[in-house]
């Protein structure tokens, strides 16, 4: 509010003086209520490594079992031959429960359904199918286990206000690869999502999520990470709401120009490592295509 005219003296300076101190310390608790959020989740890179464009450019997560687990990666080399024949040419970001189940998105170009690769502790693998409800969108993206490990999460790709929660297969009693992986519940977000490639639990309710969002519009930035706070944690009985925050822009360096894309991400709470995939535009794909890593604060 603009300061009246020193001849307008229809308030005491005093007041006047009472009044910018009230202002202040209103302003200063609005300020001090967003900083702890902010202060929070403020992500500082670290260090990075290159993301081999066959291999590694699609996602990755940490394995806590077996004890000593290498990290995993997904990209376009790693889809099976098997798999591929049969249409499922595409595979997101993993995700890993903490007992050591270890699962899979897959897609197709074209279908009703997508499909989930889960590989048991002791190695076995297994395919759990999810047929499309109205409106799903076709792509199969990632999938994020929650702590608890009974449910996890998946994404659509496009402007989105959901996520969908579905049983861990392989993990939750209630799936078989021979039944229909169910969507159970949804998350519903409070501010729109665009092109999610990737979300990972840092806690029972708290996501953080990488964006190839090419506009910014609705965040003010190009490539967010994302962080999504719930309501609850996710369960097979009821929806919660998800609250957005855009923490920052996802590093965009190459040798080459162009359009980048951010892929999976992981974060491994042994160590409090995140880790963001981006792949270079161009040529430079296949030069300097990165997996950052960052820490909090």
């Amino acid at each position: 509010m603009p300061l009246r005219p020193a001849r307008r003296r229809r308030r005491p300076a005093h007041a006047a003086r009472a009044a910018l101190v009230a202002l202040a310390t209103a302003a200063a608790a609005a300020l001090g209520a967003a900083s702890p959020a902010a202060a929070a989740d403020t992500w500082t890179e670290v260090g990075s490594d290159r993301a081999d464009p066959l291999t590694e450019s699609q996602g990755l997560t940490s394995v806590e079992v077996p004890a000593g687990s290498p990290n995993r990666y997904t990209g376009i080399g790693t889809v099976p031959l098997g798999l591929s024949v049969r249409g499922w040419n595409h595979v997101g970001d993993p995700d890993a429960s903490y007992d050591g189940h270890y699962v899979e998105p897959y897609q197709r170009d074209s279908g009703a359904s997508k499909m989930f690769r889960v590989q048991a502790p002791g190695g076995t693998w297994s395919e759990y199918v999810h047929a499309l409800g109205p409106g799903e969108a076709l792509n199969n993206s990632w999938v994020a286990i929650a702590p608890g490990g009974q449910w996890m999460l998946s994404g659509e790709w496009g402007t989105m206000t959901r996520l969908l929660v579905l049983p861990t297969p392989g993990v939750n009693p209630a799936t078989s690869p021979s039944a229909n992986l169910p969507q159970v519940s949804t998350v519903r977000l409070d501010h729109a999502v665009r092109d999610v490639q990737g979300c990972d639990f840092s806690g029972p309710t708290t996501l953080l999520c990488s964006s190839d969002d090419p506009e910014g519009a609705l965040f003010g930035v190009t490539k967010p990470l994302l962080r999504i706070d719930l309501s609850a944690e996710p369960n097979g009985t009821s929806d919660v709401t998800g609250h957005v925050t855009a923490l920052r822009q996802l590093p965009l360096r190459s040798s080459c120009s162009g359009s980048f894309e951010t892929e999976g991400v992981d974060y491994d709470r042994r160590s409090g490592t995140l880790r963001v995939i981006v792949v270079s535009p161009g040529f430079c794909v296949l030069t300097d295509s990165k997996t950052y890593r960052f820490t909090r604060g």
